[in-house]
């Protein structure tokens, strides 16, 4: 289901809940949802959608990833950029790293561990701030 973007900052910069397995339409949800706003969107977080879980989406490498739970594991050069946000207007500057580790939980709901490096990795470290409650 598609569903509409929050753009409600207080409900945004709440830290997010873990996912449990009930949780896995979230995920469609959000896929259905990315692939609506494809032309500005390469990623998304559970709270963008309105649900306070810790899952995120990302367009990698031209597939969209879901994750569940992610955490990161390691992460490598750090550097300056500038991100926009769907669910905020306008542009700012933070620091993401060039190489991550995530361990996540898929899908299938199986643990996966994967090294993301560039762009890839950019987009999930602005997607896994949305869990912290941390906004760009």
């Amino acid at each position: 289901m598609i569903r509409p973007i929050v753009k409600d900052v207080l409900f945004l910069s709440q830290k997010s809940l873990p996912a449990v397995k009930e949780d896995l339409t979230v995920g469609i949800d959000l896929m259905d949802t990315l692939q609506a706003n494809r032309d500005r969107c390469v990623g998304m977080a559970a709270n963008m959608i309105g649900v306070k879980k810790r899952i995120i989406i990302a367009a990698v490498s031209g597939i969209s990833l879901v994750m569940y739970n992610p955490v990161i594991l390691r992460k490598a050069e750090p550097y300056e950029t500038e991100e926009g946000c769907l669910s905020l207007e306008g542009v700012r500057k933070t620091t993401r790293y060039r190489r991550i580790t995530v361990e996540y939980t898929d899908q299938r709901w199986k643990k996966q561990t994967g090294t993301f490096t560039g762009f890839d990795a950019q987009i999930i470290q602005h997607e896994m701030d949305h869990l912290e409650g941390i906004l760009i």
